[in-house]
């Protein structure tokens, strides 16, 4: 499985994760300028903003150390372009699902509120 193939099967493994749990995926792969949010979901009230970091090896370092200050701006970016544009008044939250897949092992970790944006 090359890098592209892995991450969009993180999104999808992720993405089903996130269903099961009661999420309700609004929106999978919004983009705005050059800022990327892989899933936009409802879990109840609250509007998450998901950023899925899939690797095949945890040797780098675990797949949530991978979402830097840069990517994070980013995302916050995208993610008040979303709530402008669809006139959202919910409590927004930032969370990453970390996915670690090879030929031995397939691990998910969800952590919640992973970042703030103020």
């Amino acid at each position: 499985m090359n890098h592209n193939e892995l991450g969009k099967w993180g999104e999808e493994y992720a993405a089903n994760y996130l269903q099961r749990k009661g999420y309700e995926i609004l929106q999978r792969n919004f983009y705005y300028d050059k800022a990327e949010i892989d899933i936009i979901a409802m879990d109840g009230e609250t509007l998450v903003m998901v950023e899925v970091k899939t690797r095949n090896s945890a040797f780098f370092g675990d797949p949530q150390e991978f979402v830097k200050p840069s990517k994070i701006k980013l995302i916050v970016k995208a993610a008040n372009e979303y709530i402008i544009a669809n006139d959202i008044d919910n409590e927004v939250r930032f969370d990453i699902v970390a996915i670690l897949k090879n030929k031995t092992q397939e691990q998910l970790e969800h952590f919640e509120d992973a970042f703030y944006f103020f």
